[in-house]
């Protein structure tokens, strides 16, 4: 990462709230943050990838602005900033590939010069410190903003080497939509935040964000249920793949499968 924020504030010791990718699902986006305002959130993260995978990608930027949400670049904002030709997701099978393409189409030609611009503008990672501890904020890892960091595939010596490398107590990372935490030896935490715009293929329509209470260093997971009905009226109005509907519709990913490490894939109904 090359481009780091740095943030101080009184507010950082209050309620935090950490989302990962929206992926255009501003539905359940509008939802999670009302809820984090409800639980009285100090300030609110996002943790990139804005678009994809949704309709109308427009609908998010007005969302994040109105509650002042802190928002760094995942692999897709870098991408449409960049105007390059594909999301840069890290995927390797051609049938994620493909999939992922007509993601990454359909929102490319759905955002506006004003709208790269501003993600552009949007730091790497963002770093704070809180409680003593040291945080790091980033998509992916703190090596790579498309690297996935998946729950079975990660020892426990090359999270400490992460945050060990990135001078870190505390790593907070999306990418694989998938939530999850560690507490490694000497105190080191890495929390995956998951999705607040896809499910978290476990057979429910509710997504998921990460929240740090006030004083605590472990991250609760609130389930945010949201109408996701209208979601997928939306998203076949705007014909997207038949089975990024399904997966809105049932809470079960049915694309972008095949990167999966066994363990998480074989939790998945696909």
């Amino acid at each position: 990462m090359t481009r780091i924020a740095t943030l101080q504030g009184d507010e950082l010791e209050g309620g935090i709230a950490l989302l990962g990718g929206p992926y255009s699902n501003h539905r359940a986006l509008r939802a999670g943050l009302e809820d984090a305002r409800r639980r009285g959130a100090a300030r609110i993260f996002c943790l990139g990838d804005l678009g994809g995978f949704g309709p109308n990608p427009g609908a998010i930027y007005p969302l994040l602005a109105a509650r002042d949400v802190t928002t760094i670049a995942g692999n897709y904002d870098r991408s449409l900033a960049e105007r390059l030709h594909d999301c840069g997701c890290g995927y390797t099978h051609p049938d994620d590939n493909h999939y992922a393409r007509l993601s990454y189409a359909y929102t490319d030609r759905h955002t506006t010069d004003e709208q790269r611009a501003w993600l552009g503008t949007l730091p790497d990672g963002v770093r704070f410190e809180r409680g003593g501890r040291r945080y790091l904020l980033c998509h992916g890892s703190p090596r790579r903003t498309n690297e996935f960091l998946w729950e079975s595939a990660c020892s426990d010596a090359f999270l400490l080497r992460l945050a060990r490398d990135a001078e870190a107590d505390t790593i907070v990372c999306t990418h694989t939509g998938l939530h999850w935490q560690r507490l490694l030896p000497g105190g080191v935490r890495v929390i995956n935040v998951g999705s607040i715009g896809r499910p978290a293929n476990d057979g429910r329509p509710n997504v998921w964000y990460a929240w740090l209470a006030p004083g605590s260093e472990e991250a609760a997971f609130i389930p945010v249920d949201y109408d996701h009905e209208a979601m997928a009226a939306e998203m076949e109005a705007e014909r997207l793949p038949a089975p990024f509907v399904e997966t809105i519709r049932g809470g079960w990913w049915t694309t972008c499968l095949e990167i999966l490490p066994a363990r998480e894939r074989a939790r998945g109904r696909f």
